[in-house]
């Protein structure tokens, strides 16, 4: 530690000062008497970095109390001591623009006004609308920093929705509603208004990538450059530092074995392959400094996927509806406000779900559908899970199968040709299986109920068990709807499609509002779809 000889408050000062700050003091008192602390003063910034830890728990807190005045500059508690996301902030994520109040709502309020049954208020589409806003209560206090809240707020949406899938599925009938309020080229002429406005907002946001689509620009880079992503990406370690020390003292850009200077993003490998070959057409364009600075990679790859999806729904509206639910598919996807925090995120969440709709679009082709499930599963693994349901599409096991299971592996093999760029390919794909299953299946988060149980506070569940039965549930749903029903319409592809995917996220430790879009296109259809006499399905 170093000393304190310059310091006004001791050591012992500064620490009771913060364990008296009522947020401390509330979170402390979940633990038994007592916890271990340390606290070591900063003169570069005239505070106290001042820490508490409690047993199995690890640290539970962390905060910084000015030397000079004594005042509590900062202070962190359980999920917000590892975890600065949790810590709030409304520009984190997609910028301070999209999360802004009115901008917000304004999406919110052009969402509905184009889309609810505007004769019959009481309508269940309407609900179903508000289900899907509704998940905006939850983010506004993740903004705030108020996890605890946050988290469990973003499940009775998720329940919901889940239910309305499966009851729409069983049923086989597009939900009841009114006849149409607005014309097909008023909606066609806004989802083009608000795709031009889409990008005006990625373009101004440019520094709003987060680290997952740092992670795409690195992964690509990898793959131009002969390298799998896998194990390559760029580490702090005891790299030579090139670069200056962040607000927490840290030098995150390091001279890398390649012999650039590089900023870190070690965890950057956990994804699929397809998510970092999907980056190679923006960083053939534009490249990467190997800063992450304003990443147009990242920007060119977030909008290309995104005008991808609503190029693709509204194919998929104009075969399977006409013209209307062409023009409101587009519009949906155009208007809802999490495609927006994806898109503005400029991150890797719009990729899965372009190729399942383009998938959908083509679903009578069993080549088209084994590819587009290998394509999103090999992005998300989520999407891994669709295949006994698209599989079995529309006759059950009676579908052409063997074609399937070809241009499944087919795909599957384009994507793992990565491997190849390493000298070892056996060796490469256990790195690749330990960097992404191996993590993902082990890692913590507190933004699920699931994860709380690693804070071991008091009053705070453990969980574990009960997911793992759900778990279990939802692997045997997934297989469980390639026989029930046996034929299936193109409705109820669409519906279980969402109720799987939805499944999946009710039971992911790590869940976060940009999966939403995950699941959205094809609950939008479900609960949107209406035939119309100009639709043409084969």
């Amino acid at each position: 530690m170093p000393s304190s000889a310059a310091a006004r408050l001791t050591e012992e000062q500064a620490t009771k000062i913060l364990l008296r700050y009522p947020k401390v003091a509330a979170w402390v008192d979940r633990y038994p008497p007592k916890p271990q602390t340390d606290a070591e003063y900063r003169p570069a910034t005239d505070e106290w970095i001042v820490k508490a830890w409690s047993g199995d728990a690890g640290q539970i807190v962390l905060g910084k109390v000015d030397d000079d005045t004594g005042r509590v500059n900062e202070a962190w508690t359980g999920p917000q001591v590892a975890w600065t996301m949790a810590r709030g902030g409304a520009g984190a994520f997609g910028g301070k623009t999209i999360n802004g109040m009115w901008l917000w709502l304004a999406f919110c309020g052009v969402f509905l006004a184009g889309l609810a049954d505007l004769r019959r208020l009481r309508s269940l589409r309407n609900l179903d609308l508000l289900a899907l806003l509704s998940f905006s209560i939850s983010l506004r206090l993740f903004n705030d920093g108020e996890i605890f809240w946050s988290a469990p707020l973003a499940y009775p949406p998720l329940v919901y929705l889940l239910g309305r899938c499966l009851w729409i599925a069983r049923r086989d009938r597009p939900p009841r509603t009114g006849p149409p309020v607005w014309p097909v080229w008023l909606l066609a002429g806004a989802a083009v208004f608000l795709v031009g406005f889409r990008v005006g907002l990625n373009v101004e946001a440019q520094r709003s990538v987060i680290d997952v689509g740092f992670a795409g620009v690195v992964g690509a880079n990898r793959i131009a450059n002969g390298e799998m992503p896998y194990g390559h990406m760029p580490v702090q370690d005891s790299q030579e530092p090139c670069g200056i020390a962040d607000a927490e003292g840290e030098i995150r850009e390091r001279i890398q074995t390649n012999g650039r200077c590089e900023a870190s993003n070690p965890r950057g490998d956990t994804y699929g392959p397809v998510s970092y070959l999907a980056y190679l057409p923006g960083y053939a364009i534009f490249g990467w400094t190997g800063k992450w600075d304003e990443l147009w990679a990242a920007h060119a790859t977030s909008l290309l996927f995104d005008a991808l999806c609503i190029l693709g729904l509204a194919l998929v509206g104009r075969r399977f509806g006409g013209p209307r639910l062409a023009a409101v598919l587009a519009f949906a996807w155009a208007a809802y406000p999490f495609t927006l925090y994806v898109s503005n995120s400029n991150t890797n969440d719009a990729i899965m779900p372009a190729f399942l709709i383009w998938g959908f679009w083509l679903s009578s082709s069993a080549w088209a559908r084994g590819a587009a499930v290998a394509l999103a599963g090999w992005t998300k693994f989520a999407a891994l899970l669709l295949a006994p349901l698209w599989l079995s599409y529309p006759n059950g096991w009676r579908a052409p199968a063997k074609r399937f299971a070809l241009s499944f592996a087919a795909a599957t093999v384009a994507a793992f040709l990565i491997l190849l760029l390493e000298p070892n390919p056996l060796h490469a794909a256990r790195v690749f299986g330990e960097r992404t299953f191996g993590f993902q299946l082990d890692r913590e988060s507190p933004f699920s109920i699931w994860g709380w149980g690693q804070y071991h506070a008091r009053g705070v569940p453990n969980l574990h068990v009960v997911q793992q039965v759900l778990e279990v549930l939802l692997v045997a749903g997934a297989v469980l709807v390639a026989f029930v029903p046996r034929r299936k319409s193109i409705l109820q592809l669409a519906a279980l499609t969402a109720a799987v995917l939805i499944g999946f996220e009710l039971v992911l430790t790590h869940w976060f509002y940009l999966y939403i879009p995950w699941f959205f296109p094809f609950v939008a259809f479900a609960v949107l779809y209406r035939r119309d006499q100009s639709a043409t399905v084969h």
